[in-house]
């Protein structure tokens, strides 16, 4: 018996001198992994006026940068209208040179009583009727060539058409969707940081994003420098969609971790690997 408990001491003893031998120059990980998606701003475009496409100039998947002409709608009844104010402008323009004309000639004559107190009363309100209904189809004639304008839609930034939800032909409402697009920029990761760190964090601070495809150039995985732009004052519970490492009770702080230069590699819901060293100067 004592040679066994003996035994048992010696080989405890050679286990614990192995595991201290192996482990002696070993440095605590400091390097806090985090596992999210990409997440980038969706838009919803759509004309400013009803009517009928006729064109739809960009297909899902397409690349537009900000001004790009994408879709129109049959003008010609907004035309119609902007010629018509138009000349209701001229019209009202030239009865308000008669009134002016008659006002310089007949108002001086109005101190001497030459001409009657009601005949002054007529000229001089009819001088502001006009100067009112210049300015009245001056603003309608600018409302009619906005109009117009409306009658395309363009892209209010650069990004990815993601879906082409109408076709010419269609007649739309005003703030119907035509396009949906994702932008270009910004573009976030969507992480969850465990409570015991959230005191090692803070914003502005640098990270390091991975993707789970292979640079073919590298050999290695894609590799993004980001910085934490946002984390949540309140906790929540981790998403069941989030894989980490931990328990899937825990409670956790929702954090956005920005790229500082994306690419067209990154997509919308891409899982993503996100390292921040708590020991490096990040300032």
């Amino acid at each position: 018996m004592k040679k066994i408990i003996a035994f048992i001491v010696l080989v405890s003893l050679i286990g614990g001198g192995i595991y201290y031998y192996m482990n002696k120059d070993k440095k605590p990980d400091n390097t806090l992994t985090m596992f999210g998606n990409v997440e980038i701003r969706e838009v919803d475009l759509s004309f400013q006026i009803p009517g009928q496409i006729s064109n739809m100039l960009v297909e899902e998947g397409d690349e537009v940068k900000k001004g790009d002409l994408i879709a129109t709608l049959d003008n010609r009844d907004y035309s119609a209208e902007l010629q018509k104010a138009t000349a209701q402008v001229a019209q009202t323009k030239a009865l308000k040179t008669d009134a002016d004309d008659i006002y310089k000639r007949k108002h001086p004559l109005c101190s001497d009583d030459t001409v009657s107190k009601i005949e002054c009363e007529n000229i001089t309100n009819k001088k502001s009727e006009a100067i009112a209904n210049v300015a009245s189809a001056t603003a309608q004639e600018k409302f009619a060539r906005n109009q117009v304008g409306y009658t395309k839609l363009y892209a209010p930034d650069g990004g990815i058409v993601m879906t082409r939800v109408q076709e010419p032909g269609a007649t739309v409402q005003k703030g119907q969707t035509v396009y949906t697009i994702s932008k270009s920029k910004p573009v976030w990761i969507r992480t969850y940081i465990p409570e015991r760190d959230l005191g090692n964090v803070y914003q502005g601070m640098k990270a390091k994003v991975l993707t789970d495809s292979i640079d073919p150039q590298t050999g290695k995985k894609r590799e993004y420098v980001g910085r934490i732009g946002y984390i949540s004052p309140s906790a929540e519970f981790t998403p069941k969609t989030v894989q980490t490492e931990d328990l899937r009770t825990d409670l956790v702080y929702r954090v956005r971790v920005y790229i500082d230069q994306p690419d067209k590699f990154l997509r919308q819901g891409m899982p993503t690997t996100v390292k921040i060293n708590l020991l490096k100067d990040q300032k």
